[in-house]
């Protein structure tokens, strides 16, 4: 196990997981800051394109949502791909595709090529990011993977706090060349996308065995201790897809993770237009929108490091589910900027910080044969959560002319996951949890 006789990792292990973590996760979150700010900026784009091309609350919700919809019909056959032709191939291709469409956005002219260009957003991009998730079980033993994961979901937050000012930024390009500003965010912002996925055929190796960058003992290692732990102790019979696509565990885990990236997705869509309705000028708005996002990206690193270091993953994943619903409802009595911004607060840190915990659990109850298949399942479930969250929001606040109102779903959503957290944590044995092969 490369452990010294206190326990603490050997120096060989300590070195070979600094150079893996330095050579993979800065590259793996640019790509996906880059991925979550081509998703996410039309919250942005909303502010004029909405007018400009005559979209209505609920036809802006329903086409944001669109993007979920394709993501969870297209993402388990994704990830199943990326483990026949490899990790740096299918994620070159995902980003190149989604950058092309992404910029694409700039050509909308109504609400129905609006719909075109989300639909075909979610389909490019399906996949990405179970498919890291997977790739990065080839890579990091178990006792890292909450801090790894919370530090690759740090481009989420990031991507708002970074991107927030940026589009606001690019809306004041607004008439220049014959553009609109909208038009100009959606091809400024793409065009890294494309740029990454080209590089990504060069930077990703498919295994460590493949790492030209770790000595011969380092990958000897890394490889015989990732083995170790996904067949120790394990059946080696092979489920089907089928099996694993309506194991309980799986479906338990995909409703849980749905009230998470429900409320993370409608938030980074439409909290923009939520601060926007208090007069706020757009580089005010971007300025203001960041803030919350700045502060998760830190929280959420402290908080899984913390996961990983007392091993408790259950409170580690109900508190901020909590937290989330409980401001959530609290919408309802914000009627001014500061306690709306403070409520906003509160959630946003609250849904981040449950991805490094949750993540690094859920890919604990599965096995190698099983990972591909459950981890884009119980993704693919957690982002229908997020077309409800953004159609609903549409939907509601057309019909009744109240942002608060439309959040109402999302908290009942988080209430739920909170709960079934709960009773998984404290009602299945490690063994029955353990028990997914």
């Amino acid at each position: 196990m490369a452990m010294t006789n206190d326990g603490m990792p050997s120096d060989l292990e300590r070195a070979t997981m600094r150079r893996v973590t330095r050579r993979l996760l800065p590259f793996l979150m640019a790509c996906y800051l880059v991925s979550f700010i081509d998703r996410v900026n039309v919250g942005f784009a909303a502010l004029q394109m909405n007018k400009d091309v005559g979209l209505t609350a609920s036809m802006f919700g329903l086409g944001s949502g669109l993007f979920f919809v394709t993501y969870f019909i297209f993402e388990v056959p994704s990830n199943l791909v990326l483990e026949k032709v490899g990790a740096r191939l299918w994620i070159a291709r995902i980003m190149i595709t989604w950058g092309l469409v992404s910029a694409a956005t700039a050509l909308v002219v109504g609400p129905y090529s609006f719909y075109l260009v989300r639909f075909l957003l979610g389909a490019a991009e399906a996949g990405f990011y179970p498919g890291v998730l997977l790739y990065l079980t080839f890579w990091f033993p178990k006792s890292y993977r909450a801090r790894v994961v919370a530090l690759f979901m740090v481009s989420v937050p990031a991507a708002s706090f970074i991107g927030s000012p940026i589009s606001a930024a690019l809306l004041r390009l607004d008439g220049w060349l014959g553009l609109h500003g909208w038009q100009w965010m959606s091809i400024v912002e793409a065009a890294p996308a494309i740029l990454l996925g080209g590089l990504a055929f060069f930077v990703l190796p498919d295994t460590p065995l493949q790492a030209k960058w770790l000595t011969a003992e380092q990958r000897r290692w890394l490889t015989d201790r990732i083995k170790r732990e996904r067949d120790g102790g394990r059946s080696s019979s092979r489920r089907s897809t089928w099996r694993v696509l309506i194991d309980k565990h799986v479906l338990a885990a995909g409703l849980i993770f749905a009230g998470s990236t429900g409320a993370s997705a409608c938030l980074s869509i439409w909290q923009p237009q939520i601060l926007k309705s208090f007069g706020l000028s757009n580089m005010e708005t971007g300025l203001l929108n960041s803030a919350p996002f700045g502060v998760a990206a830190v929280l959420m690193v402290l908080w899984a490091k913390h996961s990983d270091r007392t091993g408790e993953r259950v409170w580690h994943l109900a508190i901020p589910l909590a937290a989330t619903s409980l401001s959530l409802l609290l919408a309802f009595t914000a009627q001014s900027l500061l306690p709306t911004v403070a409520i906003l607060f509160v959630a946003i840190v609250g849904t981040y910080a449950i991805k490094g915990p949750f993540w690094a659990l859920s890919t604990e109850w599965m096995s190698t044969s099983a990972a591909a298949v459950g981890i884009a399942q119980i993704n693919a479930i957690g982002n229908l959560g997020g077309f409800v969250g953004t159609y609903s929001l549409g939907v509601i606040k057309e019909a009744t002319g109240s942002y608060a109102l439309g959040l109402l779903p999302l908290a009942l959503l988080t209430a739920a996951g909170t709960m079934l957290t709960l009773v998984l944590g404290f009602r299945q044995s490690p063994a029955e949890m353990a028990r997914l092969n």
